[in-house]
């Protein structure tokens, strides 16, 4: 018997039982659809870190001034302003394999024309870009004489450049502007690309830049003049160099600047941001995966479905078996044939699946508001998986129909 033979009259049988064929895919399909649904929501969840930790730089360690103590109580980090700009420049020139930009904040009213807005302020150095891998799409960056002489020029965030000069302004256009910042007349000589949202959800574009030196003498005030004091040190390691190590260098210096006696509690904070955001993907990759295996459970049901069916119809059909038996078919062509109807209902079912969990992930992504990513291959593997759902469980009924004995067979009843 020809494989063009078995294949029409598997699909022939399967014709004929159009409502227990659809009931015995049914499992399948919720199953394949449950997988592919699942497999987009983890994909976006480990998309979406994906993009927090290139957003905030690569290797990237951020250290915070320390606590400080009032009356017997211990205020949190960063209440006492520890750090300054000679910690940075110290970091920079005696810790290996790193970069240092130090960053102080503020807040404040920016006014254009007859527009304003409040924002954050940041002075920084120019490494600081470095460090977040933050482009200037339009302009330039600043300069060194710009940093010494507290000059009076500004590099805007998106968000902001959107609310103060207008929706319509490309940055190109933008560049050259004069805005006010704290009533201080600036130029705005740079326009960053956008960053989006951070891992807390704060909008990261929402943000202008100057230089350190004009933040500290011309926009925050004489403290952090005299003191040269910084709020926050943002550290970049060089791909490849140990994240741990150069974070002990660090301490260790800070420390030794500090003048901190031994035992004595260190002052500053060092965190390693790249460290949370991996283990954050990590867990939504095994968020993703739990959830997946909880689908499949489905596949395997509907796997167990198929069996059941077979057997029934095998059961049903028995004389019909033995008189093909009887008319010269072996026990090979009833073996392919029975495995052809199985995996035939479990790639149809698959297909009806995939479509379905492409709609459901869909859904989710537009009116449920999570992020859904589908790669083609989660699709193979599951289209795959369903047709290897058919094979197995497909198997027992086909050769118990195969060894029917064609005499036995005719007999039944």
């Amino acid at each position: 018997m020809s494989w063009l033979s078995t294949v029409r009259v598997a699909l022939n049988a399967l014709r004929v039982n159009k409502l227990r064929s659809m009931l015995t895919m049914l499992g399948i399909i919720i199953g394949v659809g449950a997988v592919i649904t699942m497999i987009a929501v983890g994909g976006g969840a480990q998309a979406r870190v994906a993009e927090q930790i290139r957003s905030l730089g690569a290797n990237v360690m951020i250290i915070l001034s320390g606590s400080t103590t009032s009356s017997g109580i211990r205020l949190g980090a960063g209440a006492a302003q520890t750090l300054t700009e000679d910690d940075a420049r110290g970091i920079a020139t005696e810790v290996d394999s790193v970069i240092a930009a130090p960053l102080l904040r503020g807040s404040g009213q920016l006014v254009f024309g007859n527009s304003n807005w409040s924002t954050q302020i940041y002075g920084a150095w120019p490494e600081y870009f470095d460090v977040r891998d933050w482009r200037i799409v339009a302009g330039r960056g600043f300069e060194a004489n710009e940093l010494t002489g507290a000059a009076k020029v500004v590099i805007i965030g998106q968000t902001t450049l959107r609310q103060l000069l207008g929706e319509n302004v490309t940055p190109e256009a933008a560049v050259d502007q004069m805005i006010r910042v704290r009533k201080v007349p600036m130029t705005i000589i740079g326009v960053l690309e956008r960053k989006g949202q951070s891992s807390q959800g704060q909008d990261q574009d929402d943000v202008i830049f100057v230089p350190l030196s004009t933040a500290r003498n011309r926009l925050f005030g004489a403290p952090q003049g005299r003191l040269r004091r910084v709020s926050v040190i943002m550290i970049k390691v060089d791909e490849g160099a140990d994240m741990k190590v150069a974070e002990d260098r660090i301490r260790e210096l800070l420390r030794q600047r500090h003048r901190l006696q031994q035992g004595a509690d260190d002052d500053f904070t060092v965190r390693n941001l790249t460290e949370m955001l991996q283990a954050q993907e990590a867990s939504s990759r095994i968020l993703g995966i739990l959830l997946a295996a909880v689908a499949s459970v489905s596949l395997l049901v509907g796997g167990i479905g198929i069996m059941n069916i077979m057997l029934v119809s095998v059961t049903e059909r028995t004389r019909e078996i033995g008189l093909r038996m009887a008319v010269g078919a072996r026990g090979r062509d009833i073996l392919m044939q029975f495995l052809i109807e199985a995996v035939t209902l479990s790639l149809i079912g698959g297909l009806i699946g995939v479509a379905i969990g492409l709609a459901g992930s869909y859904v989710i992504g537009n009116f449920a508001g999570w992020r859904t990513e589908m790669r083609p291959e989660a699709v193979l593997l599951a289209v795959g998986f369903a047709a290897g759902v058919g094979v197995f469980f497909g198997f027992y009924p086909a050769r118990k129909a195969s060894k029917l004995l064609p005499i036995e067979a005719l007999r039944y009843e």
